[in-house]
């Protein structure tokens, strides 16, 4: 082996090898999950009940009491849509950003590629959005469900920019937060205005009529963009007219190409913090 083959102790190849070892992220995916649910009667079912539930809130408060269903066909399956593109972000996001610390121990005894920790959340995240996708499926063939390649594409882009979106901002707050534990508060603030920066409880048009200098910026938010393209494809196939809603501009060949290059560069960014400053791990936990 050449000198320039050597790598420093403690330092790997970044997300590249979570490809090289997904025999033990298989592993690590099955732990967490097992960990979530340990002493749960319920089990893998709060997957269901929590969205559920959260759905009955926002639905009663938003589209009952301030008439945000008025004017709009199928506003639940509106609302869904949105909500379980947030959730999936949020749950990526969030447990991403504490996987680090979180596995502190395991860390500290044995040395693994430490990127497995922010991916596993993203798989186990990915695990808890199936169930709320068959639950939302249901919901739209009840309503007249039938989409065609585009709108079937468009669910798969959002899948993709939030899942890379979420991985490169996880993998750069889980480095944070092994230095600096206020990240984690930084990570709650953003989960909870990220719902509400992006169109899950309302309209996009509500803002180009408010602030109308604010939605290029606002769909620089590649949550933004995501949201908008699972309304495009689950939502949109189950009505004529959507009333209020209406396809942004140069969503497809704008924005989603934008939205993509943002998760992509947020993820590459992620990356190389995390690859130098993971050497440090062990000693800082």
């Amino acid at each position: 082996m050449s000198g320039s083959d050597l790598i420093a102790p403690g330092r790997g190849r970044g997300l590249v090898d979570v490809l090289a070892n997904r025999y033990l992220l298989r592993l690590i995916v099955r732990k967490e999950v097992q960990v979530r649910y340990r002493g749960s009667v319920l089990g893998i079912l709060w997957s269901y009940i929590k969205p559920a539930v959260q759905f009955a809130v926002f639905y009663v408060a938003l589209g009952v009491f301030l008439g945000l269903n008025k004017g709009m066909n199928n506003y639940a399956v509106y609302l869904f849509s949105g909500i379980i593109a947030m959730n999936f972000f949020n749950e990526a996001f969030g447990n991403a950003a504490r996987s680090i610390v979180g596995n502190g121990n395991l860390i500290k005894k044995i040395y693994l590629p430490r990127e497995l920790f922010p991916a596993s959340s993203l798989w186990v995240a990915f695990i808890h959005f199936v169930p709320q996708v068959v639950v939302l499926l249901i919901a739209c063939l009840f309503t007249g469900w039938v989409p065609n390649f585009w709108e079937l594409g468009a669910v798969f882009a959002g899948f993709v920019i939030i899942g890379t979106f979420a991985l490169g901002l996880g993998v750069v707050f889980a480095t944070a937060n092994v230095f600096f534990r206020d990240a984690e508060n930084i990570v709650d603030l953003l989960i909870m205005v990220a719902t509400w920066a992006s169109p899950v409880l309302y309209v996009w048009t509500m803002v180009r009529e408010e602030v109308p200098w604010l939605v290029n910026l606002y769909f620089l938010n590649p949550l933004t963009v995501a949201v908008e393209l699972f309304h495009y494809g689950f939502w949109h196939p189950t009505v004529v007219s959507g009333g209020t809603w209406e396809i942004p501009p140069h969503l497809f060949v704008v924005w989603t190409p934008v939205a993509l290059a943002i998760s992509v560069g947020f993820l590459l960014l992620g990356d190389a913090v995390f690859r130098r400053y993971e050497g440090s791990f062990a000693q800082e936990l």
